[in-house]
């Protein structure tokens, strides 16, 4: 094997690796981060997870990335230990799909359609499709289609080159020396967990492994070996990620590499056993690519089987590895509900952003919870009730700041056209969330001021001022409706409403100004009844930001005084009727 060929096997490999690459990138952006949903919501049943984790890894082609989610998911309190393992089994069992597609490139047939059935004859045929789908389609989802197909032709391009770059090997001496010293089952699974924890990846590792095969100098008895050692190299990705993580987030890492290693000598030592006394003839039969696939998928299986019922043994082991310690810092309730943006999940952004709405609508919602308890205070006000609005918006801050850092990280990875809206919507209404937290705080600091002056408004004042609490408690429902559900419809009533909010604030100041000079109220009440009328227009002002933002990145316009233009002088009476609708269902007394 002269320098060139040397040139031809490395050009092979790179290529081989870059199109796993680009076709697990496009799986995965394909499923927007909807079978990693899966995953988190699934229930505690092991035998489902396997099922479910074996489906996921199948799909994004990558037990790494799923076992990575799974410890993200466990760092961020989302998924207990316990229901980690099976998503863990399952991902192992899922990874072996990739080394039964490429095992079809040993088909050879002289039939038209069975030589069809070789990826080495209709990947052309996808490379040309996914060409005409990423040059000359504009769709985002057959861009990612187009992003699979070529990176499957170019994985099996590389296959290829590196089966015919090691071909000559079976001439050289060496190589098969080496191969032999392999069958040494200790030797052979060091081997096989070097390589796959250097390119991080046993699929790839396999598919390494099914390339020498075309030397005809790879036996089972040294193949064996190195795929067991290959399932063990692989635990080194999540291991890497768990660091820095919570102890549960490194025991899930461990779980994943007991799991293996348990499996690998459990294995190993029932099959040597028992070859001592019935002397397997296959083991010193030349390895195929088939072959390969079916040890990867058997051990996987047969492993998965035998230790899923003593799941909560390897918990215990990896436990007993990462000791709780009495100085270990105790994570609050509230820093606990933060670490669903979890930095792992950047990795994966259709996740990531899964996770960004999870935090956007619990922002929202602790928002709207501080606004009715201020509405509630000007009633009666509570000093405990109080607090609680102070503790809620200060939580509403953080989760900004959080969030919107967060947001900015998720921004730089590449996203789907979707994806892409939804950070954009996030990232330009947690601003407005944050705004309607601080008026509801202004809301209860004039209800502090009432109760401390032992003050109150006259009862005309009092309903005046209801209704139009009531009006901006419906205009943040829709705004908030719109905002988690996409509900365009809502989104075209906020307008309208936002309109008579504002009517309703000139008008209760007029009425003010009446009652005072007839009497009836008094200069410094008026101060505070105009702070809250203007909280709750502003409020209002917040509410439609967000409507608009919403809808505007639905429509691909960015011109805020351009839509809204076009919203209040659109041909026909809709937004006049809605209008008027508002005004009667919010007309004072």
């Amino acid at each position: 094997m002269d320098f060139f060929s040397i040139l031809t096997l490395v050009g092979g490999l790179a290529m081989f690796l870059y199109g796993m690459q680009v076709m697990g990138d496009g799986l995965e952006k394909l499923s927007g981060g909807k079978l990693e949903k899966i995953l988190e919501n699934l229930s505690s049943n092991r035998v489902k997870a396997v099922l479910v984790g074996a489906a996921v890894t199948a799909i994004i082609q990558s037990s790494s990335a799923t076992t990575v989610m799974v410890v993200g998911f466990v760092n961020s309190g989302i998924m207990h230990l316990s229901q980690a393992v099976g998503f863990i089994m399952g991902a192992n069992i899922g990874t072996t799909v990739t080394a039964w597609i490429l095992s079809l490139a040993g088909i050879e047939s002289s039939n038209f359609f069975v030589r069809l059935l070789n990826p080495n004859s209709f990947s052309p045929i996808l490379a040309l499709i996914g060409v005409v789908f990423i040059v000359f389609l504009h769709d985002e989802k057959k861009k990612d289609i187009g992003n699979i197909l070529v990176g499957f032709a170019v994985l099996m391009f590389g296959m290829n080159t590196m089966s015919g770059a090691v071909k000559p090997l079976a001439e050289v001496p060496e190589f098969t020396n080496i191969l032999l010293k392999f069958s040494n089952p200790v030797l052979g699974v060091l081997a096989g967990a070097l390589l796959t924890a250097v390119i991080q990846s046993s699929s790839a590792s396999v598919g390494i492994l099914q390339a020498l095969c075309v030397t005809g100098a790879v036996r089972y008895g040294a193949a064996l070996p190195i795929i067991m050692g290959q399932n063990i190299g692989t635990c080194i990705t999540a291991m890497l990620s768990s660091i820095g993580a919570t102890k549960n987030a490194k025991r899930a890492a461990i779980v994943h590499l007991y799991f293996n290693i348990v499996g690998t000598v459990t294995f190993m030592v029932v099959f040597y056993v028992l070859n001592g006394f019935l002397h397997f003839s296959f083991i010193e039969e030349v390895a195929g690519p088939a072959g390969i696939a079916v040890i990867h998928s058997a051990f996987n299986i047969i492993a998965t089987l035998v230790l899923l019922p003593f799941g909560d043994m390897l918990v215990k082991m990896a436990c007993a590895t990462v000791r709780d310690t009495k100085e270990e810092k105790v994570i609050s309730a509230e820093d606990q509900e933060f670490m669903i943006l979890e930095s792992r999940f950047l990795s994966n952004p259709g996740i990531a952003i899964e996770q960004s709405k999870t935090a956007a609508r619990k922002m929202a919602e602790q928002s709207k919870t501080a606004l009715n308890l201020s509405f509630g205070l000007l009633d009666d006000f509570q000093e405990e009730t109080a607090f609680r609005v102070e503790k809620i918006e200060a939580k509403v801050d953080r989760y900004e700041d959080e969030l919107g850092t967060y947001l900015i990280k998720l921004n730089q990875k590449d996203l789907s056209l979707e994806d892409s809206h939804s950070l954009s919507i996030m990232l330009h209404c947690i601003g407005d969330f944050e705004r309607i937290s601080d008026h509801a705080l202004s809301i209860m600091k004039s209800a502090k001021e009432i109760s401390e002056k032992n003050a109150r408004f006259s009862d005309k004042a009092v309903q005046e001022l209801h209704i139009m609490e009531k009006a901006v408690s419906d205009i943040v429902e829709k705004a908030y409706s719109v905002f988690a559900n996409q509900d365009m419809r809502a989104a075209e009533e906020i307008e309208p409403l936002e309109e008579v909010i504002d009517e309703l604030s000139r008008e209760l100041k007029r009425r003010h100004v009446n009652r005072l000079r007839a009497g009836e109220c008094t200069i410094e009440m008026g101060f505070v009844l105009s702070d809250i009328t203007t909280s709750l227009e502003r409020i209002a002002d917040h509410c439609s930001n967000i409507g608009v933002c919403v809808t505007q990145v639905h429509e691909d316009l960015y011109d805020t005084h351009s839509h809204l233009d076009t919203v209040k002088n659109a041909p026909g009476e809709h937004f006049h009727h809605e209008l008027e609708v508002a005004r009667v269902n919010y007309m004072l007394p």
